[in-house]
């Protein structure tokens, strides 16, 4: 597995890429947010490590950059902001995961191998597999999904929140139980964190897709035909 650090902090980022190396990734490393499109473009990785304090550009303009050239990319955002709105933000705007400084070098790499454990997952479910519900289609093994025909960029907790659903689509799904599903690992999670992902997948799908079933859960709602 290769892992791609974004960091400017040369005696941090020192102690992240030794321990990285440590755990047996490959891990490369750039300082600068404008070395993140070269970077992509030399070597292909599977998990990004992104300082959202970069002295030349923003984190948020970095991660939407990953997210346009590599939507499936797994990104674990590294910040000094640890507030409750600051969190939940970074789920917005696409994190996978987050860690707040200062930084305990066992829980990133206990993190870092949850999000390759569900990917691998994903993958050894064979390239065949498809599950649908109406005008959706998802393919677990390419870690993608289709709209009425039209590739719709995910995040890794966003797929796996939507994949969940779809397969208990006959179920009412509890906030509790999804929550299992996108932080099995046992991480302590923001009280709102499902509802956040819920709410970006009806915006990028349609607001009836996913149904609220109150004081019981989620389901989703009526297959919506393709057209």
């Amino acid at each position: 597995m290769r892992i791609l650090m974004v960091e400017d902090d040369k005696l941090f980022g020192g102690a992240m890429q030794k321990s990285l190396l440590r755990a047996g990734y490959a891990v490369d490393w750039i300082e600068l947010g404008r070395d993140l499109v070269g970077a992509m473009r030399a070597a292909e990785y599977d998990c990004v490590m992104l300082d959202l304090n970069l002295p030349d550009a923003s984190g948020e303009e970095c991660l939407k950059t990953i997210r346009e050239r590599s939507p499936g990319m797994s990104v674990i955002v590294v910040t000094a902001r640890g507030g409750l709105i600051d969190r939940v933000r970074l789920l917005e705007i696409g994190a996978d995961d987050y860690l707040v400084k200062p930084v305990d070098l066992d829980e990133m790499n206990a993190r870092v191998r949850a999000i390759t454990r569900r990917v691998q997952h994903a993958q050894a479910g064979g390239t065949s597999a498809v599950l649908s519900h109406g005008a959706l289609k998802l393919q677990p093994a390419r870690r993608t999904a289709t709209w009425k025909g039209q590739l719709v960029p995910l995040t890794n907790r966003e797929f796996w929140l939507l994949e969940t659903l779809v397969r208990k689509k006959s179920q009412i799904l509890s906030r509790e139980r999804l929550e299992e599903t996108l932080y099995g690992w046992g991480d302590e999670i923001d009280s709102n964190a499902v509802e956040v992902y819920i709410h970006h997948l009806r915006r990028k799908f349609e607001p009836g897709l996913i149904k609220t079933v109150r004081g019981v859960g989620y389901q989703l709602g009526a297959e919506t035909i393709d057209d």
